[in-house]
């Protein structure tokens, strides 16, 4: 299995990533080191590393492996930066975001996910990642501020709260838009006050649960 599953990694780099437009040396190395099929369920290892989300339970998913490179692409990360992640999953983005940047706090808010993606990170050695159970849509105050925030999760606007956590010049990537369609976002919070936002890729992203996400009370949004 690990001669296969490395191949169909390989593979995956080159034919979903670098063919359409990925650049990002760091990125392309960190997804062709981590192992995707380590972070779904055995039914699951098989399509680890088709180019199509999979569901991990919960009614969550891991990602499209080309949209988790877009999103750490978007980042722009050096490997100094604290991030934050809102939507850890089963742990696959923290491990990336681990082999990417100095420090990596990941928030879920379904505790047996939160609790087997920290299992996971600890058995890879990602000493450099901590995980948290709780709404992240609050993000995680005690931990801000985060120089590039991630948001695994589709959202009906962009979270104040999370901005708000941003360094100055951090980047929050995050897809907003309806519960069927959204488009990623990249927020940048200017030194000077306030924050600009450019538009990228489409994309369709599970919801953002929580109270400032859908379903929530709002208005803390921006």
């Amino acid at each position: 299995m690990t001669e296969r599953a490395e191949a169909a990694r390989a593979r995956m780099v080159s034919e979903q990533l670098v063919a359409r437009g990925v650049a990002d040396r760091r990125v392309l190395a960190a997804m062709g080191k981590v192992a995707r099929e380590r972070f779904v369920d055995a039914a699951q290892r098989p399509r680890a590393y088709e180019d199509a989300p999979l569901p991990i339970g919960a009614g969550q998913t891991i990602s499209q492996p080309y949209m988790v490179a877009r999103m750490l692409e978007l980042l722009r990360l050096s490997g100094s930066e604290r991030v934050l992640e809102i939507g850890a999953g089963s742990g696959y983005q923290s491990a990336l975001l681990g082999e990417l940047a100095r420090e990596v706090f990941a928030v879920e808010r379904v505790p047996v996910l939160a609790e087997a993606a920290a299992r996971r990170l600890r058995e890879l050695g990602y000493d450099n990642v901590e995980v948290g159970a709780f709404d992240g849509t609050y993000g995680w105050r005690d931990r801000a501020p985060f120089e590039a925030i991630v948001v695994a999760a589709a959202a009906p606007a962009i979270p104040a709260l999370l901005v708000d956590q941003l360094a100055d010049g951090g980047r929050l990537v995050i897809p907003v838009g309806s519960r069927e369609q959204q488009r990623l976002a990249v927020v940048r919070r200017l030194p000077e006050g306030g924050y600009a936002t450019e538009w990228e890729t489409a994309c369709t992203f599970v919801p953002l649960l929580g109270r400032f996400g859908w379903g929530g009370e709002g208005p803390a949004q921006a």
